[in-house]
């Protein structure tokens, strides 16, 4: 049986989006609330594709929306990463609709070592969009765009 390609995966979105309830009190404290949304995954594609040059976002700014959207308490971090990587490969998959996948920023505007040509990819393209960076750490030193804040897009 041939792999599914990124792009197939990005169209599947099964039975999302559904909001699940959650029991875990520790989950419940930390992402305060029950309600869980689970997003398909052409949503989170949706929203990057829309950020334009010289803007950023972060997966918590999309997390948010998406919960709001959807009327849920927060959204499942470990499937919107997921869905931003695969948003991001299937991007790359194809010749034409790419989406600007390297201005989707991690927490505190961290770049995402996961994206098709990683770290310097991202930091090349947003670069020469004129942004600069910071870093963080000493052996594995991680990169954040420099007041990423003063560029984040606003979904409303």
């Amino acid at each position: 049986m041939a792999r599914k390609s990124f792009n197939d995966k990005l169209n599947d979105s099964k039975d999302m989006p559904k909001i699940i309830e959650i029991a875990d009190e520790k989950s419940i404290e930390r992402y305060g609330g029950s309600q869980m949304l689970i997003a398909p995954p052409l949503d989170y594609n949706g929203i990057m594709a829309q950020i334009p040059e010289g803007n950023v976002i972060t997966v918590s700014e999309i997390r948010s929306f998406l919960a709001q959207k959807y009327g849920a308490e927060f959204t499942c971090p470990m499937t919107a990463g997921i869905f931003i990587s695969l948003s991001a490969q299937a991007s790359c998959e194809r010749d034409c609709d790419r989406i600007p996948f390297w201005r989707t920023l991690k927490k505190d505007g961290e770049l995402n070592p996961k994206y098709p040509g990683g770290i310097e990819y991202q930091k090349e393209k947003l670069a020469s969009e004129g942004h600069t960076f910071t870093t963080k750490g000493r052996k594995n030193i991680r990169y954040f765009v420099e007041n990423y804040e003063n560029f984040l897009y606003d979904l409303k």
